[in-house]
């Protein structure tokens, strides 16, 4: 499988850049738009894995610098890898430690040849590069691998980020390409550049001649506007080839994957879902529900009447899950994140029906409406 044989455009909308496809992996198929929950310790917090299917996920992503850490490449590859190790069968995409580098620099220390990281839990040292990073993703068993790059904060400024990626980023993707073992497995660069759009422009002109089997656009949702979010994505899907697929990583809200879809964007991973069903918040299409609020406490109706998930199928209702949580029961946040993940699977779905149907704009418009209004309610409810 190579570059250009993974991924098959089947139809894309008139009204957007918005595109539907599929991804080809070892491991089955992606359709796209498609959204990642992500696993970070080989471990969806809450779920086994066969809610995660039941949700409808046909991937997930694991961190390769935490499971460097622990329990170690070499435990996983001993164990039978990943999809062993952690009871999935589907396909999984394994991020290179690079928004690591972002998330822990006050811990960090970065250098021509990589990064040294102090391991936030227990001090232990952790030292990655381009070369080691694929060596681990390599070991773990991943079906789609990403470069080693630099993250940077949004606040960085010009010259910090033509450095980056002139000094680090474009060399470091480089020599993880040099690595890429073509037979199965996929590979895709990153694109970087802050929120300079003649930087971003410029990555994106690098990679676009490389023969990478899928382009992300990272640096982003790390506290930019809204504005320049969206002129990131438009520079960067402007450029990279329409023969393969364009990830937008760390990005999990309903505006921002809807804007993203509209520019051209076909996978996105977020711990969003999760973390927000950990903390009561239930995902819904008419907006999202604080099931620790009051006006729940007699509420018997479920989340959503129509959706397939154990939680609202299970006749659960909004008053006992409220139960749940103010009486910290964990059954509360394995519901929620039951739901949640459900929800994803279900906008992408939507997402990739109207695609096909030619309605996307009009969904997108119509789901933003419901969203509004729901976030509106939330607040004074507060």
């Amino acid at each position: 499988m190579t570059a250009r044989n993974s991924f098959d455009l089947l139809s894309s909308d008139q009204g957007s850049r918005a595109r539907r496809g599929r991804l080809r992996t070892r491991r089955g198929t992606v359709e796209t738009p498609a959204f990642m929950p992500v696993a970070t310790a080989a471990a969806m917090k809450g779920l086994e894995p066969d809610r995660v299917r039941d949700s409808g996920s046909e991937v997930v992503l694991c961190n390769t610098f935490h499971l460097a850490s622990r329990p170690g490449a070499a435990t996983v590859k001993a164990l039978g890898g990943l999809h062993a190790f952690m009871g999935w069968d589907r396909t999984i995409l394994t991020d290179s430690g690079g928004y690591q580098v972002f998330s822990l620099r006050e811990v960090s220390r970065i250098d021509l040849e990589g990064v040294t990281f102090r391991h936030p839990k227990d001090g232990a040292q952790v030292r990655l590069t381009p070369e080691s990073a694929m060596d681990i993703q390599l070991d773990l068993g991943s079906d789609i691998m990403m470069v080693f790059d630099e993250c940077l904060a949004a606040d960085a400024d010009e010259k910090t980020v033509a450095e980056s990626l002139r000094l680090r980023t474009i060399p470091w993707e480089d020599r993880c390409l040099a690595l890429h073992p073509r037979d199965g497995r996929l590979l895709f660069g990153i694109g970087q550049g802050g929120l300079f759009p003649h930087l971003r422009r410029l990555h994106a002109e690098h990679l676009a001649v490389q023969d990478y089997d899928g382009f992300a656009i990272g640096g982003l949702s790390v506290g930019e506007t809204w504005n320049a979010f969206s002129e990131m994505i438009r520079v960067t899907t402007e450029i990279v080839p329409t023969d393969r697929p364009r990830y937008l990583m760390g990005v999990g809200s309903l505006p921002e994957i809807l804007e993203a879809v509209s520019l051209g964007v076909d996978m996105f991973d977020c711990v969003l879902p999760s973390r927000n069903g950990r903390n009561g918040q239930a995902l819904c299409f008419q907006g999202p529900l604080r099931l620790r609020n009051q006006c729940h406490q007699v509420d018997r109706s479920v989340l959503e009447p129509d959706c397939p998930c154990v939680t609202c199928r299970g006749g659960f209702s909004r008053g006992y899950l409220r139960h749940l949580f103010l009486s910290k029961e964990m059954l509360g946040p394995i519901l929620l994140t039951a739901h949640n993940l459900t929800f994803m699977q279900r906008l992408m779905e939507r997402i990739r029906s109207s695609i096909s149907e030619g309605t996307f704009p009009h969904m997108r418009a119509q789901l933003m409406d419901s969203w509004r209004a729901g976030k509106g309610r939330v607040r004074s409810e507060a």
